[in-house]
């Protein structure tokens, strides 16, 4: 077998890894600012200020992580070679992140388009994104970059339409009343603009190597650190600006958990909206207000929407890698004819779904929120940290092992003043360990099977599976064949190979949503469909040079184009699309991807 890299191309630069990371944090500042103010009143800028510096602090921390981790530095893939009981406890903490994620994302886009009923609709957005994702993963590097361009345009346009209100807010500022564990309460309640570095953790294993560094020894650092540092920037920045700029508001009460404005109760959940039709109104009249009001409420909602489906393809991603390590049952990695896991895509929508139903409210999503961000990323700096192995610099471990301090004091206040909170994470964890508790049985079923089975074949005739051609002339460059099945294009690449005197390359890609440190191993005698497919290949070869290539990806274009090239070879030949319809407007043309990035001096067949 011609040994193909199962890796994914590492084709994300600094854009698409910020776009990542701006979809989750640049959405916060939408409704941190009202809960603070519903929290703490005029007094609310310090709250934010704090939050700001707390993300700063998680950002540098997280620039390290990408730094050491470039496969992989989520809490799930960093902790593992430690202990894979904490690794669990983090991927699941992670889980109950993302879960709410892509509730309080759905019911705040909904918020501030300024629907009635906002829950109703944002669970059917859940529902008909999750729904989309049948079709295959909607990857959000660029989506959300797309989206995040005019974000940015509109945060900063309101940023300078409320300098001038800077010295009334400043005036309007009062100090923090009620004592340390008060306040220390309010802080707790609005640390919610984290999650993403998470993410962005995670898909250090795609980005660009930097110059000079291998595969062998790779290194991100020259994209994950502009992209976390670029983020961060704006984001500590505008929050703060926009969180000051709120006090120059007059007439702010809070009404129980909401704050009401002069003419619009409750505009806690929607304050930028309202923001924006304040200030820009107060400079450029009402209807340049109303404007830049509705401006707001949809590049906000656009961009809360896209952070949906960024956690519902998260929650799909990890739970299909944990399945394939034996963590949870095995029908969370069986795969549609889309190649997406369906059990994945039922939880990954239902449980949002029912939870934004059922809570309804963005400070009780906010409380849940919190605690499973918080905690997956206490979990990542405290394991990291701790961790002799890693090639840390003395300030970086002690800062890491510093901030993980914080982190953790954050999570005990909330599993101490939050029981909703409590309940939530300790219902994810006893539903996972319980998952993974069948998981393990079922692992263990399959050994004895396996042990049997091998025992059974010490004696039994060895299965014939070299390709062993005739000698003949094929001194031409050789032409790739990318196959799904025995069909027609099999027998065409044979005849083409046949007739120009060439060499064939056979490649049939295994496509994966994720792939895990075993996939690197598999073999196409292990898979009964590549070597159904190669078997038959060899007869109908009769003797002509056939070599079969397996690989296994989670990127099928980018893997035939990546080997195609390597090998050598000359023509490329695919099988016409089947897809039809919806499903060839979602999921695109892997033809059309192919010859998008399939080098020129490389021919492309397509046999319909």
């Amino acid at each position: 077998m011609i040994a193909s890299n199962t890796r994914r191309p590492r084709n994300v630069g600094v854009a698409p890894a910020a776009a990542i990371l701006y979809g989750d944090w640049g959405t916060s500042k939408a409704y941190v600012i009202g809960l603070a103010f519903a929290g703490a009143a005029y007094g609310s800028f310090w709250l934010i200020a704090a939050m700001c510096l707390l993300t700063a602090l998680v950002g540098v921390n997280y620039m390290t992580i990408c730094k050491h981790y470039p496969d992989g530095g989520g809490v799930y893939a960093s902790v593992r070679h430690r202990s894979e009981i904490i690794s669990i406890v983090g991927a699941f903490l992670l889980i109950a992140d993302y879960i709410v994620t892509a509730a309080i994302s759905a019911l705040s886009a909904f918020q501030y388009l300024g629907v009635p009923h906002p829950e109703i609709f944002a669970a059917v957005a859940i529902a008909a994104i999750g729904g989309l994702n049948v079709f295959g993963p909607k990857h959000t590097g660029g989506l959300a970059f797309l989206i995040s361009v005019p974000t940015a345009l509109v945060v900063l346009l309101l940023g300078l339409f409320c300098l001038p209100h800077l010295g009334t807010a400043v005036h309007n500022l009062q100090p923090l009343t009620g004592g340390f564990w008060k306040n220390w309460n309010g802080f707790v309640g609005v640390v919610l603009a984290l999650s993403g570095v998470e993410a962005i953790a995670n898909a250090t294993g795609v980005m660009k190597l930097n110059k000079g560094t291998t595969e062998a020894n790779p290194c991100v650092s020259k994209t994950s650190t502009p992209a976390l540092l670029w983020v961060m920037i704006e984001v500590c920045l505008f929050t703060a600006l926009l969180g000051l700029a709120m006090h120059a508001l007059g007439g702010l009460a809070v009404n129980k958990d909401d704050v009401d404005a002069p003419g619009n109760p409750g505009v806690r959940d929607y304050m930028l909206r309202y923001m924006a039709q304040i200030f820009v109104g107060g400079s450029l009249g009402a209807t340049a207000g109303h404007i830049a009001a509705w401006a707001v409420s949809i590049v906000f909602g656009c961009l809360l929407l896209s952070a949906v489906n960024t956690a519902i393809v998260d929650l799909i991603a990890i739970s299909f890698l944990m399945s394939r390590d034996g963590e949870l049952p095995p029908t969370f990695q069986k795969l549609n004819k889309f190649g997406v896991p369906n059990m994945g895509i039922i939880v990954a929508t239902i449980i949002p779904l029912v939870l934004v139903l059922v809570v309804k409210d963005m400070a009780g999503l906010a409380e849940l929120y919190a605690v499973g961000v918080v905690g997956a990323i206490a979990t990542n700096l405290g394991a990291s940290s701790t961790d002799k192995k890693l090639g840390l610099k003395v300030w970086e471990r002690l800062l890491m092992f510093g901030t993980f301090m914080i982190m953790l004091a954050i999570e005990i206040s909330l599993f101490w003043d939050k029981p909703n909170a409590r309940i939530f994470t300790i219902t994810v964890l006893v539903v996972g360990l319980i998952l993974r508790g069948l998981a393990s049985e079922h692992f263990q079923r399959k050994k004895r099977a396996a042990d049997v089975a091998a025992l059974a074949a010490i004696s039994a005739p060895t299965q014939e599976t070299a390709f062993i051609p005739k000698p003949m002339d094929v001194s031409n460059s050789p032409m790739l064949c990318a196959v799904r099945g025995p069909g027609k294009t099999l027998d065409f690449a044979i005849g083409e190979a046949k007739d120009s005197h060439r060499p064939l390359l056979l490649l049939f890609v295994r496509a994966l949503p994720v792939l895990n440190e075993a996939d690197a191993k598999r073999k196409w005698q292990d898979d009964d469909e590549a070597r159904e497919i190669f078997t038959s290949a060899k007869t109908k070869a009769d003797g002509h040079p056939v070599y079969p290539c397996y690989a296994v990806s989670d990127s099928v274009a980018d893997t035939i184009v990546d080997i195609t090239a390597t090998m050598g070879a000359t023509h490329l030949i695919l099988g016409a699309s089947e897809r039809k319809g919806l499903a060839q407007f979602l999921r695109g043309s892997i033809v059309h991807d192919i010859s998008d990035s399939l080098p020129e001096d490389i021919h492309l067949l397509v046999y319909a």
